[in-house]
């Protein structure tokens, strides 16, 4: 904690929770349905908000989504998020999803996107939020390269737009 009620670390924010890949949220192969797996990535993106803006928040806009590996039935979803960049009144959020199998431990990424949360005082209306400091070299490293795998992402949709 940096003492200053201004200032948050990125630490303060970091999010993980895990879900079991039950046949409720499977389609008829037996994977993971992308609804529930955004549905997962959106809670742990707003928790990692919550905890850095000691406020409520909800979501603005979520970037790009591409489902890199399937989740299966039976498998251990691990969802990570922690705030990378705020705004006045947001926080941008990195969500990381990846597979594990429960019997052998082996785990692979399967998910990433970038959320926008606005945080919300007692009346609704959108409030301040702290700024974002990295006191830590691991903390820099994980924000930086939020930044720029964000950057680069933004630059692959919009190259496949052709804009």
């Amino acid at each position: 904690m940096t003492g200053d009620p201004d200032q948050v670390p990125l630490a303060e924010s970091y999010t993980e929770m895990t879900e079991l890949l039950l046949p409720n949220d499977t389609n008829y192969l037996g994977r993971a349905l992308g609804g529930t797996v955004l549905h997962w990535m959106d809670i742990c993106g707003a928790i990692a908000g919550m905890r850095f803006a000691s406020e409520q928040v909800v979501t603005a806009s979520m970037d790009h989504v591409d489902f890199i590996s399937p989740i299966d039935l039976g498998e251990v979803a691990v969802v990570e998020a922690y705030v990378f960049n705020t705004g006045r009144t947001s926080v941008d959020v990195k969500v990381d999803v990846r597979a594990e199998n429960p019997r052998s431990g082996e785990e692979r990424r399967t998910t990433t996107s970038f959320f926008t949360f606005v945080a919300l005082d007692g009346d609704g209306r959108p409030t301040p939020v702290p700024d974002l400091v990295c006191p830590t070299g691991e903390e820099e490293e994980l924000r930086d390269g939020a930044v720029a795998e964000r950057r680069e992402q933004l630059e692959d949709v919009a190259d496949r737009l052709g804009t």
